[in-house]
C-alpha cells in the first residue's frame, strides 16, 4: 500500500527570498530518495496558470480576486496536488492558501470570514503538512524586488499594503502554529538555508 505524501509550502511576501530555498528543498529531498513534485501558486495546472495571469495583470475587485485565486485553486488541488499525495509524492508548493488570507486579506483587508469559508468549500480538509515561512520586513523586501524584476499587480504595491500583508502571515503562524515554521529571512543564504534544513531534520520525517 502507498503511504500518503507530505505537503510542504513556502510563504513569504514578494522578495524574502524563497525561490532558491525550493529548488535546494527539492534537490536535498530527492537526495534522500524521495519523490518531489514542485508547484505553485496561483499555478500549477494549465487552467490555474491561466487565472493566475488574469490575477497578476488585470484590475478587478478583491471579491474577484479571490474567488479567481480560490478557483485556481480548486483545479490545483483536483488535478495535480491530491493525486500526487496520495501516490506517495512530497508536494512542495510556492505559497497555497495562507497567502490568500495574508494577501487579500491583511494587504487589501477583504473579510477572513469569506475566506474562511471560501477555504473549506475549496479544501475539504487539506492543509499543508509544514509551512516555511519567510519573514521580512517589508522595506527589505521591495529592495530586493526592485533589484530583479519589474512588479506585477501585487508588488507594484505600496510598503503599507506588505507589512499589512506580514502581519496576516504572522497572524495565520499563530493560528496554525503546529505546521508553520517562522524563518528570519533577512540574513545570507546560507544562513536561511540552514534554518529550512533544520526546520526539515525537525519533522523526523525524512
Amino acid at each position: 500500500m502507498t503511504v500518503p505524501g507530505r505537503f510542504i509550502t513556502f510563504e513569504g511576501i514578494d522578495g524574502a527570498g524563497k525561490s532558491s530555498h525550493i529548488e535546494a528543498t527539492v534537490a536535498w529531498l530527492r537526495e534522500r530518495g524521495h519523490r518531489v513534485l514542485v508547484t505553485r501558486e496561483p499555478g500549477g495546472t494549465p487552467l490555474a496558470e491561466t487565472l493566475r495571469e488574469l490575477v497578476l495583470h488585470q484590475p478587478m475587485d478583491t471579491l474577484t480576486e479571490a474567488l479567481l485565486v480560490f478557483a485556481a485553486r480548486r483545479d490545483h488541488l483536483a488535478t495535480c496536488i491530491e493525486p500526487a499525495l496520495a501516490d506517495g509524492q512530497t508536494v512542495v508548493c510556492d505559497r497555497f492558501t495562507d497567502a490568500s488570507f495574508a494577501y487579500q486579506g491583511g494587504g487589501r483587508g477583504f473579510a477572513p470570514e469569506v475566506l474562511a469559508q471560501l477555504e473549506r468549500w475549496v479544501q475539504q480538509g487539506r492543509q499543508p503538512d509544514l509551512t516555511l515561512w519567510f519573514d521580512l520586513p517589508a522595506a527589505v523586501a521591495a529592495e530586493r524586488r526592485a533589484a530583479v524584476r519589474a512588479p506585477d499587480r501585487f508588488e507594484s504595491q505600496d510598503l503599507a499594503f506588505f507589512e499589512r500583508v506580514r502581519a496576516g502571515y504572522l497572524a495565520r503562524c499563530q493560528l496554525h502554529g503546529q505546521r508553520f515554521r517562522p524563518l528570519d529571512a533577512l540574513g545570507s543564504r546560507d544562513a536561511v538555508w540552514a534554518q529550512v534544513r533544520a526546520a526539515l531534520a525537525g519533522t523526523g520525517w525524512w
